[in-house]
């Protein structure tokens, strides 16, 4: 982000805003496709952006939200993004490592202890290092947004202790990360595409799932849903990307635009994602759902199991994880 506010500045000085200035912007849609609804963060986030663009480009840039995953997943997404057909979209930073190995380091299991922690990482140097890899696959990395904490949910009893994943079948990312995870838990781990888990759930083809509170509450899930879990497994930055292709047809005032946009509706979207964490545990528990809270050795327990998964997905990524857990030291001290 930090690569961004310097562009923004160094334009701030360049091109006041004159009658040229205005000149450079054009009339633009942007297609913008994210996988929850309107109502979850992520859309509350999109749409932020979207009057942000709209009152500073005159109204002559607008943002058209595709929510709900109307455009596809997220792995589909980003191919679109890459290719210029879709403009914009934000996803789990961890996803990006189909394209670089390094970003999977963002989903490594009991990472970060609470959300400050991420930010400073995610704004900081490493940050930015790995949005400066993107370019070359066709993307721009325009900011990271809050997601939240990911908790296990399920139908079929509660999880208590380690032994009760045992045999789950539970919905996760597609990603190596997350399917060894749970495989390693005694689960059985079936990734799949975000907009097929609430039909999935349903049909009980699956048992259960794994997200942040607010994203399980405002998908519905609590309706094909008996029990959650705090774990807190894993903590999900989320990029806002921007496809390269479209990114180089703008204007230095169009980018500009852009990524002030960006720079102010990720402080809203982290904010909003936040509090609205904190609300869905309570809309949750008044749905009905039993929510339960790990004891400490029980979190441990659930830690020393996964520590392989940790050093396999660190493996060939060992130099970023190791500047990664460096920069979480700084924070920490």
């Amino acid at each position: 982000m930090k690569l961004f506010r310097t562009v923004a500045a160094s334009l701030a000085l360049l091109l006041p805003l004159t009658a040229a200035y205005a000149q450079d912007i054009k009339e633009r849609t942007i297609k913008f496709s994210f996988l929850n609804e309107k109502e979850h963060p992520q859309g509350l986030g999109a749409q932020k952006f979207a009057d942000l663009v709209a009152s500073k480009s005159g109204n002559k840039m607008k943002v058209r939200l595709f929510p709900g995953g109307t455009l596809g997943g997220d792995l589909q997404t980003l191919s679109a993004l890459q290719g210029g057909t879709v403009e914009m979209t934000v996803l789990n930073a961890g996803l990006l490592s189909s394209l670089n190995k390094e970003f999977s380091a963002l989903d490594l299991p009991f990472l970060f202890n609470d959300a400050k922690e991420a930010d400073a990482v995610v704004d900081g140097p490493f940050g930015k290092r790995l949005f400066d890899k993107l370019p070359e696959k066709g993307l721009v990395g325009l900011g990271y947004w809050d997601l939240g904490f990911r908790n296990l949910s399920n139908s079929k009893r509660p999880v208590a202790k380690l032994e009760d994943i045992a045999g789950l079948k539970i919905r996760v990312v597609q990603s190596p990360v997350y399917i060894d995870l749970f495989n390693t838990l005694g689960a059985n781990a079936v990734p799949m595409p975000f907009p097929e888990v609430y039909t999935a759930l349903e049909q009980k083809a699956i048992d259960g799932q794994e997200n942040p509170l607010a994203t399980i509450y405002s998908s519905k899930f609590h309706e094909v849903q008996k029990y959650i879990t705090m774990t807190r497994h894993i903590y999900n930055p989320q990029a806002l990307l921007m496809s390269k292709k479209f990114w180089d047809q703008l204007s230095a005032p169009e980018k500009k635009v852009i990524a002030d946009a960006a720079h102010e509706a990720q402080a809203y979207q982290r904010q909003v994602s936040r509090e609205k964490d904190a609300v869905a545990a309570e809309n949750l528990k008044k749905a009905g759902i039993q929510i339960n809270e790990l004891p400490p050795a029980e979190i441990a327990r659930i830690r020393e199991k996964v520590k392989p998964v940790v050093a396999k997905a660190s493996g060939d990524i060992k130099d970023a994880v190791a500047e990664l857990n460096s920069e979480i030291a700084k924070v920490r001290k």
